[in-house]
């Protein structure tokens, strides 16, 4: 590099200008690495979010079922329940329910006091001063199975030569049959309690002391679910479901010869009818009760697009859903969806308000309490335009959008249980009626082996589901139908007790 002394000024100023190119040159390749690695930046936080919303999604994060969460991993969010404070256990004040002194015990056996006392004085001639009772409740031992002949008679008509027989009594139509004392045991444990076949026959074996062959423990949900068709069961509850002013409804798939089944629940507090198809439009409506409802009437679902179509009646959704989607938002970019706790507080703040409404009993919340949840409600929605611009394309981004614009678009259905105070905040009441079909696939080995298996499952789920609301135990239920009595069939919407 030559000395800056030598040269002139204008070979001076060239030197400096050329330097001033060199540096603007490195300059402008640092600002474009620097603009490459932000763009890389932003693609790899969009990633991240991506797969922090997909992997974080469990049970309390989205509709997926607990089963899925695995033994080993629980829901981060845990539960939305808040603690009652209260300590496990029997609570102050609570009878309990243990077992108490009888005044009339089947046997009473005397324990005369000892001969003489420890310190040697003979208490043969003392008073007795008091008696102190203990009893033991147990079960007499297993009785013998009781074998009971009917021998009609035969005899020859003198006029046309044809044999006369006498005539066995009703239900009596084999050479040796079960009776139906113990076909409802049976049936009790296989249908009502979900046990597998073989079990159940091992169980009433060592429980009754009598041997059932496992054909006809497997041969009893078909026979009960036909005998409570032809009693005109499931036509008397779609006629009392139709006309009731809130219905839930929801859906669940099972597993039937290796393909998938859905079974569908309509439901109230006090009845159960389920019903079997795909997940379709024309499915749901195969019940025959979600099409009969009216305009005065609320359906409460979940935000499945195959209730859509029911126009003709007001829905509410579920608040449960929507807290697990909101939840899974917020969790998945804490500091930038603030909108989403924001409207989940929003629900929660509702759900709390229209409680304390019903306790009171109330009819409607006030002017003012509803004001108040429109203005959470409003702006919890304005948050989330401002944590969700139209021109931020990650992949979280695009769900918060399509969540809010759900929100926004179907504020009156989510809010329906502010309105309208017959209405819960949840779906509870549908999931638990359609649980036990996810109870029955796993005790049957994962499967059904025929679709009609799971029709007749749902039939008989439908009758002893609506009976226990009813405070008639299964026991009774199935015994109705199986000593010729027929299905036990509900008059009203709700128990008499319940409605007084």
């Amino acid at each position: 590099m030559p000395d800056p002394g030598d040269l002139s000024r204008e070979e001076l100023l060239a030197l400096l200008a050329a330097r001033e190119e060199e540096r603007a040159a490195a300059d402008a390749a640092k600002d474009a690495r620097i603009d490459a690695l932000l763009v890389t930046v932003g693609e790899l936080t969009a990633q991240v979010q991506a797969l922090v919303l997909r992997l974080s999604k469990d049970s309390s994060t989205s509709s997926k079922p607990p089963s899925s969460d695995g033994p080993d991993r629980r829901p981060r969010g845990g539960s939305s329940r808040r603690a009652s404070g209260r300590k496990p256990g029997k609570q102050p004040g609570d009878p309990g329910t243990a077992l108490r002194l009888v005044d009339d015990p089947d046997e009473r056996i005397a324990i005369p006091a000892p001969a003489a006392c420890s310190c040697g004085t003979s208490l043969v001639e003392a008073p007795v001063t008091a008696v102190r009772r203990r009893q033991v409740h147990d079960l007499p031992p297993i009785p013998d199975p009781v074998v009971v002949e009917y021998a009609a008679d035969v005899k020859c008509c003198p006029g046309c030569r044809a044999n006369v027989t006498g005539d066995f009594p009703a239900g009596v139509n084999a050479p040796a049959q079960y009776g139906p004392e113990i076909t409802t045991r049976v049936a009790d444990v296989v249908v009502g309690h979900h046990v597998p076949v073989y079990r159940s026959t091992v169980l009433v074996m060592e429980l009754l002391g009598m041997s059932v062959s496992s054909g006809f423990a497997a041969s009893l949900r078909a026979r009960a679910a036909r005998l409570i068709r032809e009693g005109g069961f499931p036509e008397a509850v779609k006629k009392l479901l139709a006309a009731a002013p809130v219905v839930h409804a929801d859906e669940t798939f099972a597993r039937v010869d290796s393909k998938t089944a859905y079974v569908h629940v309509a439901c109230t507090d006090h009845l159960t009818l389920l019903h079997t198809g795909n997940r379709s439009a024309e499915a749901i409506d195969a019940g025959g009760v979600l099409t009969e409802l009216g305009a005065a009437q609320v359906l409460v679902r979940d935000g499945y697009a195959g209730y859509a179509h029911l126009t003709d009646v007001q829905h509410a959704w579920c608040g449960a859903h929507l807290l697990r989607d909101l939840r899974g938002i917020h969790e998945a970019d804490p500091g930038g969806q603030l909108w989403a706790k924001a409207m989940a507080d929003t629900l929660l703040e509702a759900h709390r308000i229209a409680t304390a409404a019903r306790a009171a009993g109330r009819e409607a919340l006030s002017e003012s309490e509803l004001r108040v949840i429109d203005r959470l409600y409003t702006g919890a929605l304005a948050r989330a335009r401002t944590d969700n611009p139209a021109g931020e394309v990650s992949v979280l981004a695009g769900h918060a959008r399509t969540l809010a614009t759900r929100f926004a678009a179907r504020r009156e259905v989510i809010l329906r249980f502010t309105t309208n105070l017959a209405v819960g905040f949840t779906n509870n009441i549908a999931e638990r009626q359609i649980r036990p079909v996810k109870v029955q696939q796993r005790s049957s080995g994962g499967c059904w082996r025929t679709l009609q298996g799971l029709v007749d499952f749902a039939v008989v789920q439908s009758y002893l589901s609506t009976a226990a609301h009813w405070g008639i135990t299964r026991f009774q239920a199935l015994h109705r139908i199986f000593n010729g009595e027929g299905p036990w069939i509900p008059t009203t919407l709700t128990p008499p007790v319940a409605a007084a």
